[in-house]
């Protein structure tokens, strides 16, 4: 259902910490002070009891019958729910109205959180990557920094514009020429804006220290 999309998807697969508060392999740690041991993160939980009646409102077309979020995109976003429902229907069309495919989509997502060090966004979605086709080839790539080689030309073009965008801040005419003969020009603007989104939501979930549950593995290398 339409208003579960953040839950089933966010929550479930949700968001995350800096890579360097819990390393692959590593021993959980001591949570610092300032940080919530419910939500993880430097926001306490946010009840729907705690929102305006538009808040409310918004709270329910997202969150329906399903359990209160306490980490991840929706718990933080609650908190300026017309952000929370931005951000619900911004990433419901990426992922399941848009032109790309659900394997492209996570493998754009994979490239834009190594590239911010988000660690909670990255552990969700390198085993997504992996479920919905992605070789790990593709995943080893992206995870230990090496140059796309014997990829296919669609991951390849999206390893290079990601880095190329979060890089070097710019996009050569040739490398924005294939892809926008790989993609087309919707696929183009699509595949950038499911980086971005990640990008934006991951910017908060640094800011606020999201941490990752002790049960979920930490997959983003340290470097």
């Amino acid at each position: 259902m339409r208003t579960m999309i953040l839950v089933s998807v966010l929550v479930g697969v949700s968001l995350g910490g800096l890579a360097s508060a819990q390393q692959q392999g590593s021993a959980p740690v001591a949570l610092p002070p300032d940080v919530n041991p419910v939500s993880l993160t430097r926001l306490p939980p946010l009840a729907r009891a705690d929102l305006n009646d538009e808040g409310k409102a918004i709270y329910d077309k997202i969150v329906g019958n399903g359990p209160a979020p306490k980490t991840g995109p929706v718990a933080l976003s609650l908190y300026s729910p017309k952000i929370a429902l931005a951000f619900n229907d911004l990433n419901g069309f990426l992922r399941y109205n848009g032109t790309l495919s659900p394997r492209h989509t996570e493998v754009a997502i994979v490239v834009a959180t190594w590239e911010i060090q988000q660690q909670y966004e990255y552990s969700a979605h390198e085993p997504a990557a992996l479920r919905f086709g992605a070789p790990q080839a593709v995943i080893d790539t992206i995870k230990y920094n090496r140059e796309p080689m014997g990829l296919s030309p669609e991951e390849t073009l999206i390893i290079k514009l990601g880095r190329a965008i979060m890089r070097d801040h710019k996009v050569d005419s040739a490398l924005y020429a294939q892809a926008e003969k790989t993609f087309g020009r919707t696929g183009v603007v699509e595949l950038v804006t499911v980086m971005g989104d990640y990008v934006m939501v991951g910017m908060v979930m640094t800011a606020i220290d999201q941490h990752l549950p002790p049960e979920r593995p930490a997959l983003l290398p340290a470097r």
